[in-house]
């Protein structure tokens, strides 16, 4: 068969359902074998938009989302898109059409070294020289992309290979079990929380993958220890539960770090120091010990000295470690009253609950984020763009279950939440999606509400207007004494904008319109879009706010 036919059908041996991407003249082939497949083919109006597509698709499914884009500036346009995959651990694998072997040593048309340009923001890189190795290199790339920590692999397909006519057939896929941790580490933890006084538990991104945040509940309520997550640990517990002390990471000073501060130990699960560096909740390592349970043994940092290590599967291990737990203390389980952390985590609850009903506009960042916690269920997805609205989000936006609000925040990649959403939907139909962004990251890839029109996704993006870059604003107002440079920009009126897509829009006058506004959004048949004025002088009072606060437990 054609070697295009051949890369096709190990997409299909890999469960791949959807591509996103783009042609061109070097991925002809390869496009029109996935026309005769039974993948489809998801055009988009952008590579970038493409690969955080494939991204959000790959968070939510498991599985690795695919893009395709073609040589040169295709390539680069992909680069931003696949290296927030890379950082964020969201397994894909990206396809790139390239120019004929026969011209890749000299200048020549579109000619660049792809792969070279991708190895430092991916897991591997490879361009094939030969197509009877597709089997090989493809069922390498979703090997590698899903495999503990997830990323994102290359596969470059030069025009000629695609050609090739060859007889070779698709390598099975097989389950790769990981060991089981250590049995003495196991035992050293069980140490460490039995002589604990106040341990504390911080959940990062790792905690939220495969079976991780049910064997972490499990866990906290068998050991009475009150759970911290990450941006993007959010859900490993659930907002209601009383072991859950909600978001750590706006700012060094917060109701949470009051808990941290006072923990003699930290267990970190899954916790991937990309998302919020040691330095900012580790001031004094001397006062606590470190307990790290991940997949991969401890990055090396000196404000985080780990002083045991149990590495294996996260969900594996945290049921080695209870199952040791209940071989020692059978009858005293749990070891430690999580009531005592109840004044703390209603201080907390009363805090985000504050502005829920202030009537002011432009509409307080607070009053906007709990309209919209009521207006999604417990499953539902939100996905935050990168800016001001970030910070808000994770502080203010508590989730019931793992992986329904999806951060950037490895990479921080602006742009992301609008494409997201688009792959989000189409893996998760059922579930209502809604992507928030700031107005400069939303006109970022504004150009794929065209995609979502066009398959007729409900997914619904919110847009918070202040007409500047709200976030940069806040840091230097921040840094340098409450100064900050040209930041100003120009808007379109976003309803009108919405309408020249086709779509449903609306920009919010007060409010008490942005709860019938979420509604109607949902009830739509195709994407809509809802613009918020939004008053960000509230980023510096909350700065101040939480500057002054009095941490206690």
């Amino acid at each position: 068969m054609k070697a295009s036919d051949l890369f096709v059908k190990c997409l299909e041996a890999e469960g791949v359902s959807q591509v996103f991407g783009l042609p061109g003249e070097e991925n002809a082939d390869l496009v029109m074998s996935l026309k005769d497949s039974a993948v489809r083919f998801v055009l988009c109006r952008h590579e970038q938009a493409a690969a955080f597509m494939a991204d959000a698709y790959g968070r939510l499914s498991g599985k690795a989302g695919v893009c395709l884009a073609t040589l040169g500036p295709g390539a680069t346009n992909l680069v931003t898109g696949i290296a927030d995959a890379n950082m964020d651990r969201s397994p894909v694998v990206a396809i790139l059409g390239q120019a004929g072997t026969y011209r890749l040593h000299k200048e020549s048309h579109q000619n660049m070294d792809a792969v070279a340009m991708y190895r430092p923001i991916s897991k591997w890189a490879h361009s094939l020289s030969n197509g009877a190795n597709i089997p090989e290199v493809v069922r390498k790339a979703f090997k590698l992309a899903e495999q503990e920590k997830p990323g994102a692999c290359i596969v470059e397909l030069p025009e000629d290979i695609a050609k090739e006519q060859l007889e070779a057939k698709p390598m099975a896929v097989r389950r790769t079990r990981r060991p089981a941790a250590d049995y003495k580490a196991v035992r050293q933890a069980v140490d460490l929380i039995a002589a604990a006084k106040n341990p504390v538990l911080l959940a990062g991104n790792g905690a939220v993958r495969k079976r991780a945040a049910q064997q972490l509940r499990r866990f906290a309520h068998k050991v009475g220890v009150p759970v911290v997550n990450t941006f993007m640990g959010k859900g490993a517990v659930a907002r209601s539960d009383p072991h859950c002390l909600f978001t750590i990471g706006l700012q060094s000073k917060d109701h949470v770090m009051a808990a941290v501060e006072a923990a003699d130990l930290v267990i970190a699960v899954g916790y991937d120091l990309v998302e919020y560096s040691p330095s900012a909740w580790n001031k004094h390592p001397e006062r606590r010990r470190l307990l790290h349970i991940d997949f991969h043994p401890a990055e090396v940092d000196r404000d985080y000295p780990v002083e045991c290590e149990v590495v294996a599967d996260v969900a594996d291990a945290l049921w080695q470690i209870s199952e040791e737990l209940n071989a020692r203390f059978d009858d005293k389980l749990p070891l430690f009253d999580i009531a005592r952390h109840q004044r703390l985590r209603q201080r907390m609850l009363d805090d985000f609950a504050a502005e829920k009903d202030d009537a002011a506009f432009p509409m307080k960042p607070q009053r906007i984020l709990w309209d919209v916690r009521q207006a999604l269920g417990p499953n539902d997805i939100l996905l935050s763009d990168v800016g001001a609205h970030k910070m808000w989000i994770s502080r203010y936006y508590q989730c019931d279950e793992p992986n329904t609000c999806l951060i950037s925040n490895g990479f921080c990649s602006m742009g992301f939440a609008l494409p997201g959403s688009i792959g989000a939907k189409l893996a998760a139909p059922e579930r209502k999606v809604l992507s928030i962004s700031g107005d400069a990251g939303f006109l970022m890839n504004v150009q794929d509400l065209e995609t979502a029109q066009r398959l007729g996704l409900n997914v619904v993006a919110m847009v918070w207007v202040d007409n500047e870059y709200g976030l940069i604003k806040w840091k230097q107002q921040s840094h340098f004494a409450g100064r900050h440079s040209d930041l100003a920009f120009g808007n379109p009126d976003f309803a009108l904008l919405a309408k020249a897509f086709g779509i449903w829009g609306k920009t919010i006058r007060r409010a008490d319109e942005l709860m019938p506004a979420l509604k109607q959004a949902f009830r739509q048949k195709g994407p809509a879009l809802i613009a918020v004025p939004v008053d960000y002088s509230e980023n510096l009072k909350l700065s101040k706010r939480l500057g002054d606060l009095e941490l206690v437990i």
